[in-house]
This record gives C-alpha cells, structure tokens and sequence, in this order.
C-alpha cells in the first residue's frame, strides 16, 4: 500500500525558483559580467557553500546576526556562505605558497543571509565578485572602479559610483559609522536622532555629521580618479560622496557603492580590505575588490528594458509522425546537428501532430519540421513557421538556408 502524503508545495521564503524564461535572462546577464571579468584577466574561482563558523564570524559588524549558522550531526558548529570575501581571504591564507601575487579573481557563487525578505532582497542569492589580492597600489583601486564600470557598460545601463575613504572616519565610533551609513535612507535627521540614542549629544551628533560632510577629496582617491582619466574612463560617473560609510568592518582604505541612473540602492559594492586576509594568514595582504548585487542589477535591467527578448534553447522542433516514420526525423535531427541548428526531437512517436505542434508553441520554438509519407516519398520536408502561421514543402538543404 503506497501512503500518500499531503505535502504543502512552495518555496521556503526568501528562497526562490527560476523558470526556463527566467533562468535564461539570468544567464544572459552572467555571461555579460563573466566576460568583462575575463577581459581584465581575471580567473575564476569557486568556494564551498558552507564553512566552519568561526571562519566567518566576527567580520562583518552589525550584519553578522543574518549569518545561517547550525550545529552538524559530527557536532561542528558551521555556516552557510555569508558573502564570498571571507572565503577568499580564508583561501589566500590557505593557499598563499600556490597561487600567483598579484592573484585576481572573481566568484560567481550563491550567498545566504537571514534577511527580512521584500523587493530586492533574498535570503538565497547570487553574488558576482572580483577581487585583487597582493597590491596595496592605487592602481589596483583604480582598476576595480575601471571594472565596474565596464561591466555595466556591456550591460548598456547609466551609473554612478559614489566613493569614500575609511580614513574619513578615524575616531568615529563603529556603532556611530553604521548610523551615518543610514544618511541616504533616513536622512540627516534620522541619522542624528540615532547617534543621539546610541550616546552623542545633540549637538555632538550635528558636528560630527558636518564635520563629515565638510571633508576634502583624500589624496589617495585623487591619484584613483587621475589612474581612471588615464584608463580612457569617464570619471565624470564617479562621485565622491564623504558620508558614504559601508556597513561592513574590514574597510581599509577605498569604499564605494553604484547606483544606476534614476534608480535608488546600490547594485554594486566594495573597497578596500587589507586587513582582513591577515585574521587568517597571520601576515598581512593588500586587497581590494567589489560584489554585484546580482539581483538588484537584474531588476533594474529589465525596468529599463535593457534585457533581450526571451528565446527558447531550440530553433526547431522535429516532429514525429508516426513510429515508422521516426528513422526520417532521427535523420533530419542529425543533419541540423551537423549545420550548427539548435534544434529538438519529439520523444514519442504515437503522440498527435496537433500535439507536438501545441508543444512547440507554448516553448516559444518559432519553427516545426513534418516529414509524413508524402515528404518522404519525394525527399523533401515541411518547414511550418509557428508565428507567422505559414509552411512551406522544400529538400532539406533549402530548410536549412532559410534558417540561417
């Protein structure tokens, strides 16, 4: 006796499922940014979803309460992937002696966070990093900026890069920096409002937050943008921005966030970590890199219709029209194969030609080839275009030009 099971089907929340058309648009977008990576020459690397806890705890300020954190059944306290910086850092600690310096990498890899899910926001997602580990030059710096904004120019969206250097903020308490991170979503009030319930005086708060805003472009962040003027960039899509804090403790030096042209919320962070690698390796390693808010991209892409029309893996669906016609269309498959035709068979031979046609139209596959008795007595085929409606009896070797 089989006992069935009333299972309640859906997604854990924040957890997501991504169909054929949309799994697609997805792909499309990932190879874009894969290739701008590679342009740069940078190589690829993967980490494990999980790593010990430890590992990951204690790096990322504030935000470290959204770590998924659980005890194995081996009793090792471990942690699902919070970002891919700290698995970086733990592999340069772990790998130093085999990889090359300057080591440039990017990770294109799913990351969990206990968020509170809404519009943009995950607790499941896909992160694109790249990283230079090695160089403390102001080049690198440069480089990574110079990156950024190449990938989203392959993409064909307007940004802006708004950046700031950690050093803005010495003898700024940690708690008072992630309240000034705030700035553009609660506004200057809001800000002092909290660092007056985290401590400061009202007017305490008020002069720090000035003192900020009243800070002069670093130095260091000059020779960045002259580096970007002399790498052909646009400097004009940077903006130096002195409240700009990032929540994240390991900050060193740069930091910097894009928005995309008349949207709000970053879809690209980073900076600066020269510390961080040094937790695990004991010696220090310059580092300096950023991760693409993947989904955020994705969404303000396609509010701007900047995304390709759907189409389906196959150009042509073979049909079969009976089992003893199947060797035909067994043969027409090998020879769209050879001509480099995308192309799929139908996989059962009793089904109706109504059938596999209805089939193909709901995938979105634009053509159909029939080869019944008559077509096969006079060795030709019918090539049926499913948009337009029509069809036409023609060789094969017609068929195919007319699908190039």
């Amino acid at each position: 006796m089989i006992l069935i099971m009333n299972i309640k089907v859906q997604t854990l929340k924040g957890f997501r499922d991504f169909l054929p058309e949309q799994a697609t648009l997805r792909e499309f977008v990932e190879g874009k940014i894969k290739q701008t990576f590679k342009k740069f020459g940078f190589e690829p690397l993967e980490t494990p979803a999980l790593e010990f806890a430890e590992t990951l705890k204690g790096k990322y300020g504030e935000e470290e309460k959204l770590i998924y954190e659980f005890k194995t059944r081996g009793g090792d306290e471990v942690a699902l992937r919070y970002d891919q910086t700290v698995p970086l850092a733990r592999v340069i600690a772990q790998y130093s002696n085999e990889l090359p310096m300057p080591f440039k990498r990017y990770q294109i890899q799913t990351v969990w966070r206990g968020e509170n899910p809404q519009k943009g926001r995950f607790r499941e997602f896909l992160q694109c990093d790249a990283d230079i580990v090695g160089v403390s030059s102001y080049l690198a710096d440069a480089e990574i900026l110079s990156l950024v904004l190449e990938i989203y120019k392959n993409l064909g969206l307007s940004i802006t890069i708004k950046i700031n250097d950690r050093s803005n903020f010495e003898n700024v308490d940690k708690k008072i920096i992630s309240s000034i991170d705030k700035l553009d979503k609660i506004g200057e009030e809001g800000v002092i409002n909290e660092m007056v319930e985290k401590g400061l005086s009202d007017m305490e708060a008020k002069t720090t937050l000035s003192n900020l805003q009243s800070k002069p472009l670093p130095e260091n962040l000059q020779r960045v943008l002259d580096a970007l003027t002399s790498m052909g960039q646009d400097i004009n899509q940077i903006k130096y921005e002195p409240t700009l804090a990032r929540g994240l403790d390991y900050y060193t030096g740069l930091i910097f966030e894009t928005v995309a042209e008349g949207s709000s919320g970053s879809i690209c962070s980073g900076g600066r970590y020269d510390q961080l690698i040094g937790q695990f390796a004991g010696v220090n390693f310059p580092a300096v890199g950023f991760g693409i808010g993947f989904d955020r991209s994705l969404e303000v892409l396609q509010e701007k219709g900047l995304l390709p029309k759907y189409l389906p893996a196959a150009k042509v669906l073979v049909t079969i029209f009976n089992e003893k016609l199947a060797k035909e269309s067994l043969r027409i498959i090998n020879f769209l194969d050879e001509n480099n035709i995308s192309c799929e068979l139908w996989l059962d031979p009793s089904s109706k030609l109504e059938k596999q046609l209805k089939y193909a139209d709901q995938k979105g596959i634009p053509f159909a080839i029939i080869i019944g008795p008559d077509e096969a007595t006079n060795n030709k085929i019918t090539l049926k275009d499913l948009g337009q409606k029509t069809q036409t009896t023609i060789t094969l070797d017609e068929a195919i030009q007319k699908l190039t």
